[in-house]
């Protein structure tokens, strides 16, 4: 009794010994720890149906972009080509401009007296030249100045008779220096136009050439004004007429002025440039 009772104090007892109930409690606890682990390992797999969906839409976005390029280089490449084609066809009217106003004197002649205030005195005092006119610029002023040397001349022997038809003292005084005026004149568009005859290896038109023709010009216009201004002075009665006389002069020497300050625009016109 006392062994059997020792005995039964002391043993443990065995697994297998084990009650249905704790059995069955310790799998279903040992499944809740399965489908945890489970659940995290596929924990991050949930999204993974979406990565064919991301290639898909850029697989499809890729077509879309290369045809907008495509298109854009299409649409630049012809509006270029437009371009290019505009500044040709603008390009070959100018030149065909200029063509034409070199192989025609009249053509010429009125490019150039354009620039003028007064364009039909401009137009018909050149073209009266007995002289063959050049379809040239160049030609074509100094033509213009040549004109002016013939009408200045003119004038003063205009008022060199007046001199010596003058009874008033005041007067003959006042003429004479105005005559003496007008030959400085003279002599100033003479220089202008020896600066047009350009030696063998010079060019006609420079810059420095234009400069000074524009002084002595100006210096001519100058010099008849004065004229003028004495017999205004003197109370000379012959200052109207004198006046009336000086018209065409000054008239053709503005014309020059004004050719020799739009020269470059005019050699534009004729594809040409200033040396």
């Amino acid at each position: 009794m006392s062994k059997r009772l020792f005995t039964s104090l002391f043993q443990r007892p065995s697994p297998s010994s084990s009650s249905p109930p704790a059995q069955a409690k310790r799998e279903e606890t040992s499944d809740t720890s399965m489908e945890s682990i489970n659940v995290l390992k596929g924990y991050g797999k949930l999204n993974s149906p979406e990565a064919p969906i991301s290639q898909h839409h850029r697989a499809t976005k890729r077509p879309l972009i290369v045809a907008f390029t495509v298109s854009s280089i299409v649409l630049l490449t012809i509006a270029l080509g437009f371009l290019v084609g505009a500044l040709i066809r603008e390009s070959n009217a100018e030149e065909s401009q200029a063509q034409s106003l070199r192989s025609s004197s009249a053509q010429s002649i009125r490019a150039v007296c354009s620039v003028t205030q007064h364009q039909d005195s401009c137009f018909a005092s050149i073209s009266s030249l007995n002289s063959s006119v050049k379809p040239d610029p160049g030609a074509i002023f100094e033509l213009s100045l040549r004109v002016c040397v013939d009408e200045v001349s003119n004038a003063s022997l205009f008022v060199r008779d007046l001199v010596k038809n003058s009874n008033d003292a005041g007067s003959k005084g006042a003429l004479g220096d105005c005559a003496e005026q007008l030959e400085d004149a003279k002599s100033r568009l003479n220089d202008s136009v020896a600066a047009m005859d350009a030696g063998p290896g010079q060019m006609a038109l420079t810059e420095l050439k234009i400069s000074n023709i524009q002084t002595w010009v100006s210096a001519a216009m100058t010099d008849q004004e004065t004229c003028l201004e004495g017999l205004q002075e003197m109370g000379s009665t012959v200052l109207d007429e004198v006046r009336d006389r000086f018209t065409r002069p000054r008239e053709f020497m503005s014309n020059s002025l004004a050719i020799c300050a739009q020269m470059s625009a005019i050699l534009d016109k004729f594809d040409m440039g200033m040396h």
